[in-house]
């Protein structure tokens, strides 16, 4: 669907995702990195754990479909060179410190004035103003500030963050849709504009729920871990359970919302010789979590975990799902990849990495569309990969003049 556009991409890790996205929508993106490659080349795991800027998943998993070349923009040579590129460019998409981009003479004024059609996009860690603008943001920074990183965890120990990096998949997936809504206002009144996304915003969106939650009620959610706390009465029911190969995730209900599913249960745990009285004597419809105490909870809570612990995911969920039980498994990678859901719908891609003799295997298309293809398309590219092609076959500079800048490293 972005075929005809040309994206340049001077973003680290903080905005690999935006670029990606433009791509696997049919964009060129032109990965432009500093000479010898980007330092988030170094990002471990690595391909067969062997550390090296060439076989790091992380810069595989995110520079799928751009193409690559090595451009300093620091040295006058490279700023011309930039700059020609601007020409002919739709988008530029940078994620440098606020100002960085002006003290090289690059900024939106003066790339607007070149092309008054591009969109520059900035991903920061706080945006391009404020009194935060210049800190430093790694993701636990961003987590903790964006106030997602308070309720994570249990609520007898301190916050933890998620392992994998979030803030910056949530700056890169906003940066993205922000930068073709200012495509579709190009579209119809022929201006490009500044989009300028601050992770920490980003993040903060993510706890909407818990914002309305303290407006509505003044309740602070904290950290309840694979429990949910009822507030009116402190009583801390599961929802995560461990069974015999895993976890699954299964919440206990009353009324009408969940008496049919409960009773259902019940009838299983019978099946199996396995029931309990107290299960079997409860009037689902008029159970109220937001009155149960947590002794009353307790007395079911106990049969229903060692009936799921007699059980493996697939069991628990493969009858689950016959007899209609809200109840879903906890996958790990592997159980993604062999999810047969995900494999009828074609989702994952096998692509070629002709250097390592071999396929790996990625994550498909974020969304199918009923008119065009979505990417990813192919693997992300090597050091300077491209950089004949667009220096030479784009800009029509000489084999002469690739060397003398390679030698002055500015390519």
């Amino acid at each position: 669907m972005l075929a005809p556009y040309l994206a340049l991409d001077l973003t680290d890790e903080k905005g690999f995702l935006c670029g990606k996205l433009l791509a696997d929508l049919g964009a060129e993106v032109i990965k432009i990195e500093k000479p010898g490659g980007d330092p988030s080349r170094q990002i471990g795991p690595f391909y067969q754990n062997i550390p090296h800027p060439e076989k790091s998943l992380y810069w595989f998993a995110f520079n799928t479909g751009k193409k690559g070349i090595t451009l300093n923009i620091e040295k006058d040579a490279g700023r011309k060179i930039f700059l020609r590129l601007v020409e002919k460019a739709d988008f530029v998409i940078e994620s440098f410190s606020p100002g960085y981009m002006e003290q090289q003479h690059l900024g939106f004024s003066a790339l607007s004035r070149i092309n008054p059609r591009i969109i520059m996009t900035s991903i920061s860690p706080f945006g391009q103003d404020g009194p935060y603008k210049n800190f430093k943001g790694p993701d636990l920074v961003v987590w903790g500030l964006g106030g997602m990183l308070y309720i994570c965890g249990d609520s007898d120990r301190a916050p933890v963050r998620i392992s994998f990096p979030q803030s910056y998949m949530h700056a890169g997936a906003a940066a993205a849709a922000g930068t073709l809504i200012a495509h579709y206002y190009r579209e119809t009144v022929g201006e490009g504009q500044h989009v300028d996304v601050s992770a920490q915003q980003c993040v903060e969106w993510t706890t909407a729920e818990i914002i309305q939650i303290w407006e509505m009620n003044r309740l602070k959610v904290g950290r309840t871990g694979q429990l949910r706390v009822r507030p009116t009465t402190g009583a801390k029911l599961r929802e995560i359970w461990p069974c015999k190969d895993g976890f699954i995730a299964f919440r206990v209900m009353g009324g009408k919302a969940g008496a049919g599913f409960m009773k259902t249960l019940v009838e299983w745990m019978d099946s199996k010789g396995m029931g309990d009285d107290y299960l079997r004597k409860r009037n689902w419809e008029e159970l109220d979590l937001g009155k149960v105490t947590q002794e009353e909870y307790d007395l079911g809570e106990k049969p229903i975990g060692q009936f799921f612990l007699a059980h493996t995911k697939a069991e628990l969920c493969e009858e689950a799902a016959r007899r209609r039980i809200q109840l879903l498994p906890v996958n790990t990678n592997e159980d993604i990849l062999k999810d047969l859901h995900l494999s009828v719908r074609k989702f994952w891609r096998e692509l070629e990495h002709p250097e390592l003799g071999t396929t790996i295997t990625y994550p498909g298309p974020f969304a199918k569309f009923s008119q065009a293809s979505c990417g990813p398309w192919h693997r992300a590219p090597l050091i300077g990969e491209h950089n004949e092609e667009i220096y030479q076959k784009r800009l029509g500079l000489s084999k002469e003049e690739l060397i003398s800048l390679k030698k002055n490293g500015v390519i």
